[in-house]
């Protein structure tokens, strides 16, 4: 009678091969290697991202990166709409996919999925950076300042799409003046 347990490891092995593949690095891209943590931390402003349902509609979205004890990283994702001046926040940890020496992590906002977490390019002074999902549906392009000037943010879009993602949906959230009321100290 072992044929009869055969549909549920047939499905634990398809749900585990789909759950890792939410974790993978779009094809032809590569983590930043070597990538140092601790200058990483921190809060970053979004600058650019491909909109997706959970950030639909945010503006003065900042993300915000410190150490958990178990050795991961604590993600806070902050934004607010606008239009009813409602905060949202989301909550979640990061963990280290290939080594603490490559920017590969998987995140995870809500039980046991986790996404992948990709910075696919970051400047030498870790102020600016483009971070990918698993595949090119997921970009944000994300600074240590709320702005950016507009020839310097142009040429990271271009990096972004040199690197095949559909820059020309790009959503550039409101982050000036109007967001103040909203920032954290």
């Amino acid at each position: 009678m072992p044929y009869r347990h055969c549909p549920v490891w047939l499905t634990l092995l398809v749900a585990a091969s789909l759950l890792a593949g939410c974790v993978g690095i779009p094809k032809g891209t590569s983590a930043v290697e070597p990538f140092t943590l601790d200058r990483y931390l921190g809060r970053w402003y979004e600058i650019a991202r491909l909109d997706h349902g959970f950030e639909e509609g945010l503006d003065c979205v900042t993300a915000t990166y410190s150490t958990r004890d178990d050795g991961g990283v604590r993600v806070v994702n902050r934004g607010v709409d606008l239009d009813e001046g409602k905060p949202d926040e989301a909550i979640g940890r990061a963990y280290f996919v290939d080594g603490e020496d490559r920017a590969r992590l998987k995140v995870s906002f809500f039980g046991p999925f986790y996404a992948g977490y990709n910075v696919l390019a970051l400047d030498d002074g870790y102020r600016t950076a483009i971070v990918g999902g698993p595949n090119r549906d997921y970009l944000w392009i994300l600074a240590r300042r709320p702005e950016l000037p507009s020839v310097e943010r142009d040429a990271w879009v271009s990096r972004a799409q040199a690197m095949g993602f559909d820059t020309a949906a790009l959503v550039y959230p409101e982050q000036g003046e109007v967001c103040a009321p909203y920032r954290e100290s």
